[in-house]
């Protein structure tokens, strides 16, 4: 029997035999019906979830695991999320009269059958788990960008104020500076020095872009369903990408200390270049000398050397 033969069986008992046991419409029909009038169904109904909770995450640790630790963190949160939310499914039937289901009965009803329409789209291999998650980091860090470009763009707490503040208070001028967002507060805006340092902030941040969407690239078009552990190398490293681009993200916002923005860039800088090597040594990039990467790492080391030159001062004090 081959890895992805016993894949695929995993799936389809989860699939065929356990998921519709968990089904809410399965388990609900008849203790919505009954329980209010015969008790001893509402304990049989009880059994019926432990029964099939029980089998749920007996299969789940049937799951060979050879078969890749990306996948199997996708199985386990997908279970996670079944069992978790039949447990608070069950907490709210045992306090709400079943006559009449609530709107936290419904809700939670809701959270187990979406939990469960989720299981068939579980990756069948390591290769699409990881390219699952790739995407996502993707998607997560080009959220952060855009987030930086609009508060560049639209933190400015004086877009309209002064003129507000000069035809409201032109006969006022000894209190224009107790205007909240007025010059004097500057907690709410970027001196000119943030404003210069923040450049190759979001070129640092467009460069992990970049090189998230290049790894994915390379797995999706080179990676091997048999490598499951470069690959989950590959994946364990871009998901630091994410965060460390978020740490950057937050102390860019005023009050801006360039020591701590100093120290986000290096800490995001290091996790670039550790996934850029590993994925270079791995069997997606079947020609290392490809000009790509040696392009991505100049450029940011640039990023990060203009940011050195930025925050040397504070170093300095």
């Amino acid at each position: 029997m081959g890895d992805r033969t016993q894949v695929e069986i995993w799936v389809g008992t989860q699939q065929n035999h356990i998921i519709p046991s968990l089904a809410p419409p399965n388990l609900m029909s008849s203790h919505f019906k009954t329980s209010h009038a015969f008790p001893t169904e509402t304990q049989k109904f009880c059994e019926q979830v432990h029964a099939a909770i029980k089998a749920f995450i007996a299969v789940y640790y049937l799951l060979p695991k050879d078969q890749g630790i990306t996948l199997r963190k996708l199985v386990r949160g997908a279970t996670l999320d079944i069992v978790d939310g039949m447990a608070q499914l069950m907490e709210v039937l045992s306090v709400t009269p079943t006559q009449s289901p609530e709107n936290n009965d419904l809700i939670s009803y809701n959270s187990v059958w979406v939990a469960c329409q989720q299981m068939p789209q579980i990756p069948r291999d390591n290769k699409a788990a990881a390219l699952l998650m790739l995407t996502k980091n993707v998607d997560f860090v080009k959220d952060a960008h855009e987030e930086m470009e609009q508060a560049v763009e639209e933190c400015d707490p004086y877009s309209g104020l002064l003129n507000d503040t000069e035809e409201n208070n032109s006969d006022n001028h000894n209190d224009e500076d107790d205007v909240l967002g007025f010059p004097s507060n500057q907690d709410l805006y970027w001196s000119e020095d943030d404003q210069e340092l923040i450049i190759p902030c979001l070129a640092l941040v467009r460069a992990s872009k970049a090189c998230l969407k290049k790894i994915r690239i390379l797995v999706a078009e080179n990676g091997k369903k048999d490598q499951v552990a470069q690959l989950d190398d590959i994946v364990d490293i871009s998901d630091e990408i994410s965060p460390s681009v978020d740490d950057l993200a937050l102390s860019i916002y005023p009050p801006m200390c360039h020591l701590t923005v100093r120290i986000n860039s290096a800490k995001l800088v290091s996790v670039l270049k550790k996934a850029l090597e590993i994925t270079k040594a791995s069997h997606v990039t079947p020609q290392p000398e490809d000009s790509w990467i040696p392009l991505l790492i100049n450029a940011i080391d640039h990023c990060m050397n203009r940011i050195k030159e930025l925050t040397q001062s504070e170093l300095e004090l």
